[in-house]
């Protein structure tokens, strides 16, 4: 169902973006300091990859021996990044939002990174759409629920491989993680 918005309507072009060689701390103080959420990391024009507070948190608790100066943007970003081009249809962008589980979209034309689309760019234009999402976030949690229920007898008390927080976790795929970060996948 076409909504008629477009993407390039709604993105944001100042977005914030960081080269392959910035080291974690520095885009950790770029986050704080702009308040974002991620950074992309580009070069020359195209993207690259993306780098969220998740993967510095994950960082430092995984790789706590190591300085974070030591550890280059380009070491641990997320090379497949899900992209969308500005003539796309918001409700294109919103399926790739609830279909990808992410909550930004890096805008590209002819291979060149333009912009950047988040689910608080299209609650802007349409807190109505808040509905969907909401709706889309209660049927994964309680299929999460589901899941967790079939999978109780691998649980124990731990750190969560995710936050680093200390409580009953059970593994996931390859990680251990609380009920908090499964829910928020």
């Amino acid at each position: 169902m076409e909504i008629g918005v477009k993407v390039g309507d709604l993105m944001t072009r100042n977005f914030i973006y960081v080269s392959l060689e910035t080291n974690l701390e520095e885009c950790a103080r770029t986050m704080v300091k702009k308040r974002v959420g991620s950074v992309v990391i580009r070069e020359e024009q195209k993207l690259k990859g993306i780098l969220t507070k998740k993967d510095i948190i994950w960082a430092v608790v995984k790789k706590s021996k190591e300085d974070l100066k030591s550890i280059l943007a380009k070491d641990l970003m997320k090379r497949k990044v899900v992209t969308i081009k500005p003539g796309a249809d918001i409700s294109d962008a919103m399926e790739r939002f609830k279909k990808k589980k992410i909550r930004r979209l890096p805008v590209v034309e002819n291979g060149k990174l333009i912009g950047m689309l988040t689910l608080k760019d299209v609650l802007k234009i349409d807190p109505g759409l808040f509905q969907l999402i909401a709706e889309t976030m209660k049927i994964r949690e309680e299929t999460s629920k589901l899941n967790r229920s079939s999978i109780n007898a691998q649980r124990k008390q731990g750190v969560c491989e995710e936050c680093g927080e200390y409580d009953l976790i059970y593994q996931d795929e390859a990680q251990w993680i609380c009920d908090n970060c499964y829910s928020k996948r």
